[in-house]
């Protein structure tokens, strides 16, 4: 088994990673990302190359105030169905995780206090931290960790994204939890017996949806519940005007001593529109203390006005994909492997990078695996051949079809698809463009037939991949379906070692891009600014908010 739970016990594969570190094969996020998931803790992984684990900046920070964080606030559902980080943020003060996903790319436990996993990534323990307690007064349990791992197996809850997260667990034939794949084997150990090998568990945990109820939840917006293990209180959400969450002065949170914080008294989301010109204008008048997101040009726009600018490196991204089983006129244009491969060819990726992104990015290579990914493999650029493109289409007899490119209202999205746009008409293919408010864009995103969607950055390459490609899957908006490319990921998921699994994953990247399944021109840097008074609210690869760690400067 992995471990690292303070009795000095480390794997031997986090010594393999560490050399790796040393030789520089790898850089420290991605050690950490490797080490950190297979169970040892984030100190001991830091100790492995000579580092110490960053301190707390409690010391740097006042105790109370009113953070005001300037957010798009969107409507809450089941947590299983959260498709939108800011969701996530905005339950994420009183509903918390099992696993936390860090800037740095580490692990690291939350109400689990730590967890062991076999050398074949067929069995996860997961060891649950004692001493929480639900806001409402019940201890949380090993039972509350079996029951969430069970809900997230629901394959007949229409858009439970964790369905496709817990493959290992689920029996097919009754789309639940397979009999015996989750054991409560005491009040503060669960056991996860997989039928197949899968290293992303742990990562998937971290991930948004993945938000942690009580048994009285039954669906619905958790607000209206209410009950959770975090520090804070809801107290009102309206839909695109703004969601206040308060410190809970009656629940004493487990967290304090461990992890410090909660900081501030009271958060408001509050929601400024799509227009970042907006957002500008309530910073000027020092209405919020953060933006969530900084974009374009007024990245440069809030460096003059004096705020202050955090950036990361991630693997958020943009794509473009025809929907392989959408109708248009009768027919399913993107059924026809030509049709895909030649709008890609019409691409330059580096000009959407430039024009889209004002390039504030990477150039990527249309196979959704990112060169911070574990287990990244270099194939090469994607192929620019316009004449080819054409050519294509003409063999497909469909070189007067007129495609429908569809984006929401959105500043760098929208650009982006202007610039593809243009690519296609320069390379002689017809393409209208559309452009949709985002509250209708959303609620048919995974429908239309040609459109562009942004990504999430996620730690790990098999983790995206799985819910956006792999047959069937809630998130898989391009309809894809190859046997193939489902062997593969399969494949791909059981091998825990990175170096190994990127021989897999450069079959992936190949098999995408010679389907044509997807245009996907750039990896976003991502950036946010804050009135400069604020500490901890660097932007976070995944767009997370870690409300509790949030301070204002002393």
């Amino acid at each position: 088994m992995t471990k690292d739970t303070g009795d000095g016990r480390i794997h031997p594969a986090a010594e393999m990673y560490a050399d790796e570190y040393r030789a520089g094969l790898i850089d420290r996020r991605e050690f950490l990302a490797r080490a950190t998931s297979m169970g040892v803790g984030a100190a001991a992984a830091y100790g492995l190359i000579g580092l110490n684990a960053p301190a707390r900046a409690a010391e740097h920070m006042q105790q109370g105030g009113t953070l005001r964080i300037q957010q798009s606030v969107k409507g809450m559902k089941d947590p299983r169905a959260y498709d939108w980080s800011e969701i996530g943020n905005q339950s994420r003060g009183f509903l918390e995780y099992l696993v936390e996903y860090n800037s740095d790319g580490s692990f690291r436990p939350m109400l689990l206090d730590s967890w062991e996993v076999n050398d074949d990534a067929t069995q996860y323990i997961l060891n649950v931290r004692q001493g929480v307690t639900w806001n409402n007064g019940d201890a949380f349990t090993a039972e509350d960790v079996a029951r969430n791992i069970a809900g997230w197996c629901d394959k007949n809850m229409a858009d439970n994204s964790m369905a496709s997260r817990m493959g290992g667990l689920i029996d097919q034939d009754t789309g639940q939890a397979r009999e015996g794949a989750i054991e409560v084997t005491d009040e503060h150990t669960v056991v996860l017996n997989l039928s197949a090998p899968d290293v992303s568990v742990i990562a998937n945990m971290s991930d948004y949806p993945a938000a942690i109820v009580h048994s009285s939840y039954e669906g619905g917006s958790p607000f209206d519940n209410g009950i959770g293990t975090g520090p804070f209180r809801p107290v009102s959400m309206e839909v695109g005007i703004n969601c206040i969450l308060e410190r809970n002065t009656d629940h004493e949170w487990w967290g304090t001593e461990i992890y410090g914080g909660p900081y501030v008294d009271r958060i408001e989301f509050i929601d400024y529109g799509t227009d970042p010109s907006a957002w500008v204008a309530a910073a000027e008048s020092e209405e919020v203390d953060l933006l969530y997101e900084t974009v374009g040009d007024f990245i440069d726009v809030m460096d003059a006005i004096g705020w202050t600018k955090t950036e990361t490196v991630t693997a958020a991204t943009i794509v473009f994909r025809g929907n392989q089983e959408a109708e248009v006129g009768g027919m399913k244009p993107y059924s026809d492997v030509r049709v895909r491969r030649a709008l890609a060819m019409a691409v330059d990726n580096a000009v959407l990078l430039e024009l889209g992104y004002s390039d504030r990015g990477r150039v990527a290579a249309n196979h959704h695996v990112c060169p911070i990914h574990p287990a990244y493999a270099d194939i090469g650029p994607a192929a620019f051949d316009p004449d080819g493109a054409v050519a294509l289409l003409e063999e497909a007899e469909m070189a007067d079809f007129e495609h429908e490119l569809i984006t929401v209202d959105d500043d760098w999205q929208r650009n982006t698809g202007d610039a593809l746009a243009a690519q296609l008409r320069d390379a002689g293919i017809p393409v209208q463009r559309t452009i949709l408010p985002g509250n209708t864009f959303w609620n048919k995103w995974t429908e239309y037939p040609l459109s562009a969607t942004q990504w999430n950055h996620r730690p790990l390459e098999v983790q995206v991949l799985t819910l956006a490609y792999r047959s069937g899957e809630a998130w898989n908006e391009a309809a894809y379906a190859n046997p193939d490319f489902d062997a593969l990921i399969n494949r791909a998921n059981a091998i825990a070692d990175a170096d190994a699994r990127s021989e897999v994953i450069a079959e992936v990247e190949q098999l995408l891009r010679d389907d044509g399944v997807i245009i996907q021109p750039y990896w976003r840097s991502l950036y946010n600014h804050h009135n400069g008074n604020v500490v901890n609210g660097e932007k976070h690869p995944a767009h997370e908010i870690h409300l509790y760690k949030i301070g204002f400067a002393a």
